[in-house]
């Protein structure tokens, strides 16, 4: 049973949560990704997507230059231990519908990611079903109004 520490990726950047959105949208850029890892020294705190930059912050109005990484990012963040089996971690992500995952230690700092590109290029197991459970219809949600739905 390969370790997912195996097929991840080690070299990872990441920001602070004081970053502002500038700041991380620059890095995601220049690094051409559409997410990042927020970490307070080596631990782990939360992740920043291009569509938490988006809808949590430029949808709101909010000035990507006065608002930090930690007023955006998000907290509950899904992550596995670095001596977790690939297997596990192919059901992991197939169940949450996640196309990558932070890797941490057992002492919750980060060690690196892993992404379904990982996987696939990486090592031999089946990523073609965990593909298709990522990539399965979820219905959108929308904001509450805080009024019950009109019938028709």
């Amino acid at each position: 049973m390969q370790p997912i520490s195996e097929v991840m990726t080690r070299e990872v950047s990441v920001l602070s949560p004081d970053d502002t959105l500038t700041q991380a949208a620059q890095m995601m850029r220049d690094l051409n990704v559409g997410a990042l890892p927020v970490c307070d020294g080596k631990r782990l705190v939360g992740m920043l997507t291009d569509r938490d930059i988006t809808i949590r912050a430029v949808a709101e109005g909010k000035s990507p230059s006065d608002v930090r990484a930690s007023d955006v990012m998000t907290d509950q963040v899904l992550w596995c231990f670095e001596d977790q089996t690939v297997g596990e971690v192919l059901q992991q992500m197939g169940d949450q519908q996640i196309r990558r995952l932070p890797v941490v230690s057992r002492n919750m700092e980060l060690t690196g990611v892993v992404s379904l590109g990982d996987l696939a290029t990486r090592q031999a197991a089946q990523t073609d079903s965990t593909l298709e459970d990522i990539s399965a219809p979820v219905p959108p949600t929308r904001p509450s109004t805080g009024k019950q739905p009109t019938q028709h």
